[in-house]
């Protein structure tokens, strides 16, 4: 799977101008999530023939009460979810308190993590650097994102540095990979739960190169498929109703790995922007893509109405894409799926 790459750091130091350097390739594209990421933004990138995601975080100071006002605990997230933390600081500025802030709570954490001192443009970088040699971090690189100075030779070290065996530790998977995405609750988990429970087969997990997808290889009548759950799947009969956790980069990283990917809407809330920003990446990675309406048994005939009328003014772009009207809960329509797969 893709590295991830989280930058953090105070606010005006330059991630954002690293963000879309790194990105360029792609033009900055994916996914800037109303609501939910908050000054966070999702791209991927692309070195030679290493692929990579972005996280472009919102500035946190490390004073938020603890570090928990909204941005400053989203910010915080990205660092859960990445695989490499890029911790950015400005070389006209120098070393100030919130630095060491951040600093504190990047060491109690177990992610590998750099110093990158920006905006050396103009300044000598050996003496930039010392500014910062009592934070004690070996780690420490120096670059001018404005311009491209430094970067192209943090990242061939930081990914050289943080290459996965994948031989070793993602197993194999079989016949037609499919992503389940989708908002949150919107049924991901009881659509991946009713697919794999369908023909009763013998459900088993294996944790792939990320520290949260998991890769479900089943069958169905003769025909060999693996589901990629970025949702978290329990073995049957531990299963519980919980409050689905939704990561954009589990999302993100299971429609890149996939063959088809299937985008779970919410017939009762109907189509949003978060919907056509995940929809919008299918299209860009190429992937085949099938449209589940779920909920459909249970929604009211306005809303079905609401939903239709939604469906032609706003899907017309993708009208290649099968759309199918289902109830992952009581199993109606799901398996009209696997004919679109």
């Amino acid at each position: 799977m893709k590295p991830v790459i989280a930058l953090v750091g105070r606010p005006n130091v330059g991630k954002s101008t690293l963000f879309n350097r790194l990105t360029r390739s792609r033009d900055a594209l994916v996914a800037n999530i109303p609501g939910l990421t908050r000054d966070r933004q999702y791209g991927e990138g692309r070195l030679e023939q290493k692929n990579f995601l972005v996280i472009d975080t919102g500035g946190i100071t490390g004073y938020e009460k603890g570090i928990d006002t909204e941005m400053a605990a989203q910010s915080l997230r990205a660092v859960e979810e990445a695989t490499i933390c890029l911790f950015m600081v400005d070389a006209r500025d120098g070393a100030a308190p919130d630095d060491s802030k951040i600093l504190e709570y990047l060491r109690k954490g177990s992610k590998p993590f750099y110093l990158v001192v920006n905006k050396v443009d103009g300044i000598d970088p050996d003496q930039a650097a010392a500014e910062f040699a009592g934070f004690g971090v070996k780690q420490l690189f120096t670059i001018a994102a404005s311009q491209g100075k430094g970067v192209k030779q943090l990242l061939l070290e930081i990914l050289a540095d943080n290459e996965v065996d994948e031989e070793v530790h993602e197993i194999t998977p079989r016949g037609v990979k499919i992503a389940v995405a989708g908002r949150p609750n919107v049924g991901k988990s009881t659509l991946v739960n009713r697919m794999l429970g369908e023909e009763r087969v013998v459900v088993y997990d294996q944790p792939g190169t990320t520290r949260d997808s998991v890769y479900i290889p089943f069958e169905r009548r003769g025909k060999a498929y693996t589901l990629i759950d970025t949702a978290g799947i329990r073995k049957r009969g531990k299963t519980r109703e919980t409050v689905e956790k939704f990561s954009v980069v589990k999302s993100l990283q299971a429609i890149a790995d996939a063959h088809v990917a299937i985008l779970i809407i919410d017939a009762k809330q109907g189509i949003v922007e978060q919907d056509l920003h995940l929809l919008g990446y299918v299209i860009e990675t190429g992937r085949a893509l099938v449209i589940g309406i779920n909920k459909w048994d249970g929604t009211d005939e306005a809303a079905k109405d609401k939903v239709r009328l939604d469906i032609r003014r706003r899907f017309a772009f993708v009208d290649f894409a099968n759309i199918h009207f289902i109830s992952a809960l009581h199993g109606s329509g799901v398996g009209e799926l696997y004919k679109s797969v």
